[in-house]
This record gives C-alpha cells, structure tokens and sequence, in this order.
C-alpha cells in the first residue's frame, strides 16, 4: 500500500535498537540450550538466552519524526506508518468486541536482542512476546522473506509482517490465547489456528486501512491495489510450513506443522481481508476446513 505524502504519521510506538555485544551462554549448559532450542519452536521465539550468561543490550532510540512521504521510502518510516495505522484500527475495532483495547510497540533490531520472553537473534524472525506485549522485527528478515523464502516483496508484503505481530497481540490481551495447547503440531492444532487467525486479523486490517485516519483527519494510506494485495499473499505463502519445509528437508510433514500451509495463510488473510474480523474465529472451524 502507499501512504498518502502528507499523513502525520506518530512513531512513537517504534524504536530501533543497537547491535549488541553478543549472548555468552555459561559451562555446561549445552542440553539446557539444547532443550530451550527445541522449545522456542513452538513458542516462536529463541530462548536460548535463557540457558545463563549476561547480555549487554543498547536501550532502544526514537525513529524520529515520519511523514506519509516518508514511510513511502524508508523502511523505519514505513514500519511506524503500520503502527500508527494499526493502533488506530484496533482501537477502534477492538470495543465493538467488548474487549478493552490497549496498545503495543515495536522494538527494530539487528542481529539479536533481549526481550521479555528471552533472548532473540535474527534466526527467529519476526515475533509477537507475550509478556512484555511487545512485537520484535530484526528487518534483516525482509531481505530474507525474498531472497531465502521467494516473496516478491513490497511495501504491503513487510506490512503484512507487522500487522500479523499486531494480530496476535490482540488475541493475547483478548484472552484467545488462554488455554491452548501450543506443544500440539499438525493442520488442526491449536498452533496453526493461532497463527491463522493472525493472518487474518492481518488481512482485516489491510481491508480497511484507506478508511483509517490520523489525528488530523487524513487517512494513513491510499486504497489497496490488487498487485499490492498479491504481494502480501506472496508473504503469507511464503512462510507456509509446507513451503519451508519443502525447501529446507525436500519433504512436507503435515503433523509437525504450527503455522499453516501456503494456502490456509493465503485463504485466511484473504477471509479478513474480504469480511474484517468477524471472518476470523479460525478456532470454531471444523479441522478439515482450516
């Protein structure tokens, strides 16, 4: 999507941080890394920064100030843009669910960080952590997101990114996220459920966002167009399990899925994208239908 050149946009939502100076894990600690390893996993996130040892982390800087203009050509701006856009539709669009609305932030880095549920390094990806509700990009990942997983890439394929973290902050402050079983794999697991449900909060967004104002009454960005759409499909298909796996083993296992097919990605983010949040209880849907 393209943001409207003269949209005010409030980046204070997002900071940049500092290359830090690396996570050193203490002696004897290798099957205990091992072990958190394998569950960061299902939890998304590397907790391996947990196994001991210290971490020096540079506190996070403001992006500056952004307008629409921009957001069209820099990358921290075009992020921020995102943020404010969702922030706005949330906070809208949350209340109507009888859910009290509070807002998120996101913290850019690269290489690794440290973040409240452990330490994180570039090999996660983008990540939603629960107990500091905060979203975490290293934006070496939009590179990746072409040149490893094969997107075509855009502005609304890294938007996409961030509107999915955005999705699953909702379901953490909504309580969608309580009681599920997360260790579970395969098509119809909670799992991929939660993150299908991103996907579609995602496409929600994206179907409303040339209606959403700023402060001054002008809207963040200008209607979607459908090459644009097509390059946030490319995203979702992108980061299909059956796709990674095809790529890194040669083989699709279908039972140690956790976040969905190219095509449930696709087809979820395109249910919000058509019928707005309503489309997306992806946890009432018989398993055959996901």
């Amino acid at each position: 999507m393209t943001f409207n050149d003269d949209a005010r946009i409030d980046t204070s939502k997002v900071s940049r941080r500092g290359r830090t100076t690396g996570i050193a894990i203490g002696g004897g600690g290798g099957l205990l890394v091992i072990g958190l390893f394998i569950l960061s996993q299902f939890l998304g996130v590397d907790l391996t920064g947990l196994a001991g040892g210290q971490q020096q982390e540079h506190p996070g800087e403001s992006i500056g100030t952004c307008t629409g203009q921009d957001a069209n050509s820099d990358l921290d701006c075009r992020i921020a843009g995102a943020a404010d856009s969702l922030d706005t539709y949330w906070s809208d669009e949350l209340p109507q669910f009888g859910v009290d609305y509070r807002t998120t932030n996101v913290v850019l880095f690269e290489g690794q960080t440290s973040t409240g549920c452990g330490g994180a390094t570039s090999a996660v990806g983008p990540f939603y952590c629960p107990p500091d509700e905060t979203i975490y990009i290293d934006t070496s990942f939009y590179d990746e997101l072409q040149s490893r997983f094969g997107s075509s890439g855009g502005p609304l394929a890294q938007m996409y990114v961030v509107a999915h973290e955005w999705g699953h902050h909702i379901q953490n402050i909504s309580g969608i996220m309580n009681g599920l079983n997360l260790q579970d794999t395969g098509p119809a697991s909670d799992a991929v459920r939660l993150e299908l449900q991103a996907d579609c909060f995602a496409g929600a967004w994206v179907g409303a966002a040339p209606s959403i104002l700023n402060d001054d009454g002008v809207a963040f960005l200008e209607p979607v167009t459908d090459a644009q759409v097509r390059d946030a499909l490319s995203a979702a298909s992108a980061v299909g399990d059956d796709r990674i796996q095809e790529s890194t083993t040669g083989q699709v296992s279908p039972e140690a899925w956790t976040h969905g097919s190219s095509e449930m990605r696709q087809r979820w983010f395109t249910a919000g994208l058509k019928g707005g949040p309503n489309a997306c209880n992806t946890f009432e849907v018989a398993g055959d239908q996901l």
